[in-house]
């Protein structure tokens, strides 16, 4: 008789596997809620240095313009001058010139040499327009070109040096400046003569070319000066003589007329000689007497 023999151990059950361990990634803290005026704060701040960067073109051209008159304003004075002036035969005051002897060497002493003698003296304010009031200076002086390049070239340096162009102007209101070129001069125009049997062509100049003596006095800032006048000093008293000569009637000007630019762009001596006439004062404004201040 056969037995079947049980087996009585516990079943052996698979191993278990490992646990898993699962990541939870870290929650990001959740932001408070604002208000709306909180709100408005918090974008405003964010904001702020976008704000900032962003300097609209006529602020930049005031930050020039102010950097330009900071420089002329920082310009050490070596010498003084005075004008006396009288507007239609009656005495308007005196204006106080201060010279920058060490920015612009030949201009300061150009200009104090024409203050003193006969150089200014009896001579006429000639043109009266918004931003600045022009002298004639002696128009006796020859044209020296040694002369006239000297102070062009001080006056690019000048430009470099205070940034004049880059929308400031050297011109400042109260500047004082030597006429250097004249940009509405026409250009020289050829001209057929016959010299010593021979038929040659010269260029003549229609126009007056400055002699370095004619000066203007900025009313206002005028940067349309930097590329033609040599700053050379800056009023320092007499601000109020200069605004009687500012308000005083003139011819008017009619360089805006058809007939005139076309008599211009072909180079009619006439077109230049009424030029010379417009924005002329109608009563005469004079320089009574001149000379150097001692310091």
């Amino acid at each position: 008789m056969s037995h079947r023999i049980l087996n009585t151990s516990k079943p052996t059950l698979p191993p278990a596997p490992p646990p898993q361990l699962i990541h939870h990634p870290p929650q990001q803290p959740t932001a408070p809620k604002l208000g709306r005026r909180a709100a408005a704060v918090a974008v405003a701040i964010a904001a702020s240095p976008a704000l900032l960067g962003a300097v609209s073109p006529s602020a930049r051209a005031q930050e020039a313009a102010a950097a330009a008159s900071a420089c002329i304003d920082e310009l050490p004075i070596t010498a003084k001058a005075f004008l006396d002036v009288s507007i239609g035969g009656e005495p308007a005051g005196r204006i106080t010139v201060g010279l920058f002897g060490d920015a612009a060497p030949a201009g300061a002493a150009r200009f104090l040499s024409l203050a003193t003698g006969v150089g200014y003296r009896r001579k006429e304010f000639v043109k009266v327009v918004p931003g600045y009031v022009q002298h004639a200076g002696v128009v006796s002086y020859p044209v020296i070109p040694a002369v006239t390049d000297r102070l062009a070239a001080e006056m690019e340096a000048a430009r470099a040096r205070c940034g004049g162009g880059a929308g400031g102007t050297m011109n400042a209101a109260g500047a004082v400046s030597i006429v250097v070129r004249d940009p509405s001069l026409p250009p020289p125009k050829p001209k057929l003569v016959a010299r010593g049997g021979r038929l040659k062509i010269e260029e003549e100049q229609v126009g007056v070319v400055p002699n370095g003596t004619e000066f203007v006095i900025a009313t206002r800032d005028s940067p349309e000066l930097d590329a033609s006048a040599l700053v050379v000093g800056r009023v320092v008293a007499g601000m109020d003589v200069v605004g009687r000569i500012a308000a005083v009637a003139t011819v008017k000007d009619n360089t805006g007329s058809a007939y005139f630019k076309v008599a211009k762009l072909i180079g009619d001596k006439r077109a230049v000689v009424a030029e010379r006439g417009f924005n002329r004062p109608y009563t005469k404004i004079l320089v009574t007497n001149c000379g150097i201040l001692e310091q």
